[in-house]
């Protein structure tokens, strides 16, 4: 039997299988699908072989990728001990901090007389949540630090400052014919990533890292998506800059707080991490303020930990497909699964400007925010009617409740 034949779904078991095989990758988020992962699960679907050498591919694929999710994490800590530590939970954290969510008037007190020092307080008016910043005591670890204060404080909301990775990859430059953009969309569209470079003309645009703004790759695809979909006033909060602890759960609420001040009611996040107490305070804040939020699913594959903003209720999760409309094979997963669009045999621009292939479900969140945007106050209904059935009948764990813009794809 040749794979013309071999069922998609069950190459997605054999994924599945194969990526539960790795538990303790599973356990860690980590930064975008390195390049040649990529390529390696491009030319599996592409494959024309027996049954037998894809079940092969696929298991290698699978390990490969957890494999480097673990080396990455394990790379990020080791090259930045001055700036990241691992929480509790052995989730990559910024060092020597923690936050402690809409404290009582009594919580700095008892954590100062156990060496916490008060960073510094504040408030996310648009959010209404409050944000206290302790310094971990000198030789303890952020971990150690996590589970004291938590003792001191039962109750209390404390996180640790928990990084977020982007969830896509840019390859070489493919032959761009520019296609018509969309019908044009004057909602205004945030979008929390790195900073977009000048070749995407953004309304407004402000830095929540050291050194950000600052152009990158994939903030820059990812508004050049948003700007190709039709969305022509776009809101762009870069949380990365050059801090190695970028991405944090400080910098996305902070971020947030300010999209919604400049009148964002649908946002776009193409970032994974771990739950996160802050940030999921915040995600609910703003959705009390009417504001949808969009977000991916990840790359870290189907045994992955749920991802997270995707993951928390209500947030529109995002998964991709590729150019024959099948989800990609290290899609993630969260708690619930919303649309696909379109997330590989595709273009987007990168920071110089050029045309170039991505992949990954940081590119499919765009297209879904850009259609939030236009379908305004009827949201989800809208999208549902716009929402094209891929798996079987009705909602399904693999493609939601269908594909959403299939039609914005930008291809060579």
């Amino acid at each position: 039997m040749n794979s013309r034949c071999f069922p998609w779904r069950t190459a997605m078991a054999l994924v599945m299988i194969a990526t539960t095989a790795g538990p303790a990758a599973g356990q860690l988020a980590l930064p975008d699908l390195a390049t040649p992962v990529g390529e390696t699960l491009g030319r599996i679907e592409r494959s024309l072989e027996p049954a037998e050498a894809l079940t092969g591919k696929l298991n290698s694929a699978a390990r490969d990728l957890a494999q480097q999710r673990l080396r990455r994490i394990d790379r990020l800590v080791r090259a930045n001990p001055a700036s990241v530590d691992r929480d509790r939970d052995g989730q990559p954290a910024r060092k020597g901090e923690l936050l402690i969510v809409d404290p009582a008037p009594e919580a700095m007190s008892a954590a100062s007389k156990a060496g916490f020092a008060m960073l510094g307080e504040e408030r996310l008016e648009e959010l209404g949540v409050s944000v206290l910043r302790v310094a971990v005591p000198d030789a303890m670890s952020l971990a150690a630090a996590q589970r004291t204060l938590a003792r001191l404080l039962p109750g209390a909301k404390i996180a640790a400052d928990t990084l977020h990775f982007q969830s896509g990859t840019l390859d070489a430059a493919g032959k761009d014919t520019p296609a018509a953009r969309m019908t044009p969309i004057d909602a205004p569209v945030g979008m929390i990533d790195g900073g977009p470079s000048s070749v995407i003309g953004v309304e407004q645009m402000r830095g929540f890292a050291a050194g950000a703004p600052s152009p990158s790759d994939h903030g820059t695809a990812v508004a050049s998506l948003l700007h190709h979909a039709g969305v022509r006033h776009i809101l762009a909060a870069d949380v990365y800059g050059s801090d190695p602890a970028g991405g944090n759960a400080l910098a996305i609420a902070r971020a947030l707080d300010w999209l919604i001040g400049r009148g964002a009611r649908v946002v776009s996040i193409s970032l994974v991490g771990p739950q996160n107490a802050l940030l999921g305070k915040a995600v609910a804040a703003a959705q009390r303020r009417g504001v949808m939020l969009v977000a991916a699913v990840g790359n870290d594959g189907p045994s992955a930990p749920p991802a997270f903003p995707a993951s928390y209720p209500g947030v529109l999760a995002v998964t991709a497909t590729d150019g024959r409309n099948r989800a990609l094979i290290e899609a993630g997963r969260a708690s619930h699964l919303d649309y696909a669009a379109p997330g590989a045999d595709m273009l987007a621009l990168n920071a110089a400007g050029k045309a170039v292939r991505v992949r990954g479900t940081s590119f499919a969140v765009p297209f879904v925010a850009a259609r939030a945007a236009a379908a305004g106050p009827a949201g989800r209904a809208r999208l549902d009617a716009e929402a094209v059935d891929l798996g079987p009948r009705g909602a399904d764990t693999t493609y939601g409740r269908g594909l959403v813009c299939g039609a914005c794809r930008r291809v060579k």
